[in-house]
């Protein structure tokens, strides 16, 4: 028998002597009067005196992080959303079984407490227990107190432990969630309506994206985890809803990465009788008040850096090559207008990729603060519409910050004969072998049909603007589970089965 399982064995024998005691070992509904959080906030700059003087009632419970028992009284903390508070038990001031129920406590446990707030000779806010109850049983302890979870697999694998353990990984996700409030709230004060559209598709579009493949038996075909929600919204918008948006689960059969999950959270939304300029004056405004709802400022720390979200640098893409170029010379604007200087900085086959690969390898990486690189080729902008100033580029913007894109843009193509054509070169990359280029949407060209107005639209990826709100190096740490191969047998349920037969 290993260690780790002499030790569930042990924890496992005790839920017997917990019932004995006349506690319930899964315990009951408990009515708690404050949350741990809310008894630091209240009482946290309470002086001894002023506790002394009003001995405030409290009623709350956690789950127990350390214990350090002294003869006849001992000190505990527990935790609670990530927040932790003392208590404090005494022989003399609580009932005899709860005193005996006490030292049958292990790390992890569940319990409520009720008694009244005091401070330490420390000056420790603790609580003085009056009454001690049980809820819950950790048969599996959880990891030592100074050095919390650090083994970063386990860490995404057992989320649930890695939130026990690591309090701060709370805020993470608290603040995501702030993130997420905060874009719902901002366009449905611009009167954008929240829909949604369908993740099983039976024809994926509107990225360049492979896709997961699923069968629907009864109908017998093939369906297709959507990639984007685009070609939906936008059916919306030659519907008559002029405003729409989505914070929607796509899926993407790609790699896994630091800034990649092939499961993800994006925000699209689209605004009838607008271009790509309003959405850059949009996004300024969304990410600001963002950066403020989530973090209380508009300079934001990211490593070693400060991104300050209240200002949204923008170039083209033929500027931002001129500007950050790598090479041992930079070139000028009519280089980079130039199809032969493209060619020759890249194996791609036409000017637009060439360029587009280009500003990839040379400048992407070197956009920290937050910044709109916009006009966009053709050739990597099939629903965009292109631009009347030069016929090779698209009015399509994207966003990056910290070398890493978090939006992309444009002024919707509703031009169906357009994008019939876009569409077929399209199909001509595919056959060339691009597996990620898109393929001919009949019915989105019948939409387009009806008479689509002027709009413009965008994407936000939820994800890696929480990295950046909360100094997350990679996209893991903000996705509550993220995909992890699969792991071998690991024996609870045969633990669980030995012991209960002792």
């Amino acid at each position: 028998m290993s260690l780790e399982q002499d030790l569930f064995d042990q924890r496992f024998a005790r839920i017997r002597e917990i019932a004995a005691l006349g506690f319930r070992p899964y315990g009951q509904r408990f009515e708690f009067t404050h949350t741990i959080p809310q008894v630091l906030s209240q009482f946290g700059a309470a002086t001894g005196e002023e506790l002394e003087a009003a001995k405030p009632a409290v009623k709350l419970a956690g789950r127990i992080l350390t214990v350090r028992r002294m003869g006849k009284a001992g000190f505990m903390h527990i935790q609670q959303s990530g927040e932790r508070l003392q208590v404090y038990v005494r022989k003399d001031a609580v009932p005899e079984t709860e005193y005996q129920l006490y030292g049958l406590l292990d790390l992890g446990d569940v319990i409520g407490v009720e008694g009244y707030l005091f401070r330490t000779r420390t000056g420790e806010l603790s609580v003085h227990v009056e009454r001690l109850t049980f809820l819950s049983k950790n048969l599996l302890g959880i990891p030592e107190k100074y050095h919390g979870l650090e083994d970063v697999e386990i860490r995404y694998r057992q989320r649930y432990l890695d939130l026990i353990a690591n309090p701060d990984v709370h805020k993470t996700f608290a603040t995501r969630a702030k993130v997420v409030s905060s874009f719902r709230r901002q366009l449905q004060e611009r009167g954008f309506i929240e829909v949604e559209t369908p993740m099983m598709q039976s024809l994926y579009g509107g990225a360049a994206a492979r896709p997961f493949v699923t069968h629907h038996n009864t109908l017998d075909i093939d369906l297709y985890l959507r990639i984007a929600p685009e070609l939906y919204l936008k059916r919306l918008i030659s519907g008559g809803m002029e405003r729409v948006f989505e914070i929607n689960r796509n899926f993407r059969n790609e790699g896994v990465s630091t800034r990649h999950n092939p499961e993800f959270t994006m925000l699209e939304f689209y605004q009838a009788y607008a271009d790509y300029r309003d959405l850059m004056d949009l996004s300024g405004q969304l990410l600001k008040q963002v950066a403020l709802d989530a973090t209380g400022n508009t300079l934001v720390p990211y490593q070693e850096l400060e991104l300050d979200f209240g200002n949204v640098r923008r170039y083209s893409m033929r500027e931002a090559v001129c500007e950050f170029y790598k090479g041992p010379q930079k070139p000028s604007l009519d280089d980079v207008k130039d199809p032969a200087w493209l060619l020759k900085h890249s194996e791609k086959t036409t000017a637009g990729e060439a360029l587009v690969d280009i500003f990839e390898r040379h400048c992407e990486d070197a956009l920290i603060q937050p910044t709109i690189i916009h006009e966009y080729p053709v050739e990597v902008s099939p629903l965009a519409k292109q631009s009347p100033a030069d016929p090779t580029m698209t009015d399509r913007f994207e966003l990056f910050a910290a070398g890493m894109e978090i939006g992309n843009a444009f002024t919707e193509l509703n031009d169906p004969d357009e994008q019939r054509k876009r569409f077929e070169m399209q199909l001509a990359m595919r056959e060339r072998g691009d597996e990620e280029a898109h393929q001919m949407d009949e019915d989105y060209l019948r939409a387009l049909s009806y008479g689509m107005p002027p709009t413009g639209g965008e994407g936000i990826g939820i994800d890696r603007v929480t990295m950046l709100m909360t100094n997350s190096k990679s996209i893991r740490d903000v996705i509550l589970f993220p995909l992890l191969r699969p792991e071998g047998e690991i024996g609870i349920a045969e633990w669980l089965r030995q012991a209960s037969s002792k």
